[in-house]
Parts: structure tokens; C-alpha cells; sequence
């Protein structure tokens, strides 16, 4: 028991001294290249190097577990610690356990805040400060389908909750059978609420006898049950900034039009599964370094790990944009590496744990 706490907070110091100085060195250099061009107003310069940190955690967090992982476990080396536990009777595995179910634990949190904060939108809020654009402005000739509808908003404001002028086509069985028109629409109680509307119906058979279109006037007519509006225009402007929440709820409403979820998925592979690789490559890791420095160059070591940690994440990186970009499915270039990975350091812990 006191092994582990003496090497997890160890471990914990590493990790909070590795993540702050990743990120201001990355929040740094991002700030003095635009600084130029940020807005002269103080608070909007704070927002974007906070929202930039936001972004710089995004990236490098995961990343530095396994760096603090690798300080660590040179700090134990250097000191003789590691020979010492070993000596006492403790196990590799029982070495092993404190880096495992912190940097999980810790995973599970960096999970946690992509579900309920702001924390995945960083990159996002920052570009919009950069280029002084705000989220309240309006998205543009938006066209979609919702089950048997087809749907135009002139301008989304997706703050606002409102569109306006609205064309609505429902159309069965490749014949048009209404048209609905309108200049505004609010989001209220679930529903998109459209406001004033004209409705035009055709009448199914057009002949002498038919009456022919009939033309009514709608209050309030209410369509799109739970089709937010943010949702909805992240989902036109193909947005990889989801929350969790939102990642869900767009693939079951897209799912429920049969339109292709492939990006949305690929996001929330990003989120939910990618992060995990981070405890294999702790366990791969741990059990090739020695347990003296008189059994290894230390200084060469650690270059070996720091430069394979970074080709790894490199290649999820790599992997996690042809997902975005729908070159690849996000099962395959996210789910089965990771899946491969954990595979990976089953069979070494399998096989090197009681050596």
C-alpha cells in the first residue's frame, strides 16, 4: 500500500509538471505567432489563450501520461528505488498497478469533460475570437431532410433558436403532396415552431374533377421534434467539435433519416476510445526498461520511449483525420488499432510480468 501511493504521487507530480509546461509551450508559441491579430481588447485575448489551453489539453493530455509514466519511472531507476521494491518483495505488476489505474482513472475524467463542459469546442470558440466571428452568426442556405420532409432555412441562428424563410416540401412516394412557406421559425419545447405559415396541398389526382391546390393558412405548426438548433447546424457545416451529448444525439437523429453518421462516429471514437491507448503503451513500456541504470544507457532510453510514444500518437493522429475526413471508417482507422494495441499489451503483461 505504501508503494502505491509513494509511486502515484510520484507519478501525479510528473503528470501536472509534464501537462503544464506541453501546453504553455503550446498555448505560448500559438499566442506570440497571432498576436498581431487577435483583437485589441484584453478579455477576448484572456478567452483565446484559455480556450487555446482548452484545445492545447485536447491533444497533448493523453500524451503526457505516458511522458510522466516514462519520467518516473527514470526517477526510480536513477535512485535505486525500483531494485529496492523489487528486493522487498513487490512484484513488477505491483509497480505497474499505480501507473495503470491512474493514468485510466485520469483518462476517464478527460472523457468526462468532453460529455458536460465546453472542453471539446476550444479550438472552435478560440478561431472564432481569432477571426472575429461569434456563434451567433447566422448559418447560410441551410437544405436538409427530416423523415418525409425536405427542409430550407434562408439564415439558421442557432443562439438565437430561429430561422428564417423557411420552404417546406413533404413528399411521399416520390410525389410532392404539400408545401409549406413561411418567414420565421422559432425552436420552442423540442420543436421547431413555425410561425404564419402557408400550406399547399396538391390533391393526389389531377384532372377535370380534381378541386385542385388548396391553400391554408398555419398558426403555429410544429415539425423537427429534438432537432436543436446547434445540433443542427453542426451537423451542416460537418463540425468535429461534439460534446459526447451531442455526439449521440446527432447519430440518432441522422440515423432516424438514414443519413451517413460515419463523421459523428469518428468523433466520438476520438473521444471515447482513442484516449485509451494511452494504459497499453504504459504497460508496453514498463516492462521493456531495467531496473538498473547498470543495465541500460539511461539518456538513450529515454529517447527511445519519448520518440515511440510520439510515433504512436502520431499515428492515431494521423488515423483520427482520415476518420474525420471519411477516407477510412472510424471502426477501423480509431476502434481496431486501439483494439490492437490492448491485444499487444495483454500478451506482453502475460509474458513478462512474472519475469
Amino acid at each position: 500500500m505504501l508503494t502505491f501511493k509513494t509511486i502515484s504521487f510520484l507519478y501525479l507530480k510528473y503528470v501536472g509538471i509534464i501537462v503544464m509546461a506541453l501546453v504553455l509551450f503550446f498555448v505560448g508559441f500559438d499566442v506570440i505567432d497571432k498576436l498581431n491579430g487577435l483583437p485589441d481588447s484584453a478579455n477576448l485575448k484572456l478567452l483565446y489563450t484559455l480556450f487555446r489551453s482548452y484545445y492545447a489539453l485536447d491533444i497533448l493530455f493523453p500524451i503526457s501520461l505516458i511522458f510522466a509514466m516514462i519520467a518516473t519511472k527514470i526517477s526510480l531507476i536513477r535512485s535505486n528505488s525500483l531494485v529496492a521494491y523489487y528486493s522487498l518483495g513487490y512484484s513488477k505488476a505491483d509497480v505497474l498497478r499505480p501507473f495503470t489505474l491512474i493514468s485510466t482513472l485520469l483518462i476517464l475524467m478527460y472523457i468526462l469533460a468532453h460529455m458536460y463542459t465546453p472542453f471539446a469546442k476550444g479550438k472552435k470558440y478560440s478561431d472564432n475570437i481569432y477571426t472575429r466571428t461569434t456563434n451567433s452568426e447566422p448559418t447560410q442556405n441551410l437544405f436538409f431532410t427530416y423523415k418525409d420532409y425536405y427542409v430550407y432555412f434562408q439564415e439558421l441562428r442557432p443562439l438565437q433558436k430561429r430561422a428564417h424563410v423557411i420552404r417546406i416540401f413533404n413528399i411521399k412516394d416520390n410525389d410532392l403532396n404539400e408545401v409549406i412557406v413561411a418567414q420565421d421559425a422559432v425552436y420552442i419545447d423540442d420543436y421547431w415552431t413555425v410561425k404564419d405559415a402557408k400550406k399547399l396541398i396538391k390533391p393526389h389526382n389531377i384532372g377535370l374533377k380534381s378541386k385542385g391546390i388548396i391553400i391554408s393558412d398555419e398558426k403555429d405548426l410544429k415539425l423537427l421534434k429534438g432537432f436543436r438548433p446547434k445540433l443542427l447546424d453542426q451537423v451542416y457545416e460537418g463540425s468535429s467539435s461534439y460534446t459526447i451529448l451531442d455526439a449521440f444525439e446527432a447519430i440518432q437523429l441522422l440515423d432516424e433519416q438514414n443519413v451517413n453518421t460515419n463523421k459523428v462516429k469518428s468523433v466520438l471514437y476520438k473521444t471515447i476510445i482513442y484516449p485509451f491507448f494511452v494504459p497499453f503503451v504504459v504497460i508496453i513500456i514498463f516492462f521493456f526498461v531495467p531496473i538498473s541504470p547498470r543495465f541500460l544507457n539511461v539518456t538513450l532510453f529515454s529517447f527511445g520511449a519519448l520518440l515511440s510514444t510520439l510515433l504512436i500518437w502520431g499515428m492515431f493522429y494521423m488515423l483520427i483525420q482520415l476518420s474525420n475526413a471519411q477516407t477510412i471508417s472510424g471502426e477501423l482507422g480509431i476502434v481496431l488499432p486501439v483494439f490492437l494495441l490492448g491485444f499487444l499489451s495483454a500478451f506482453v503483461w502475460y509474458k513478462k510480468a512474472n519475469t
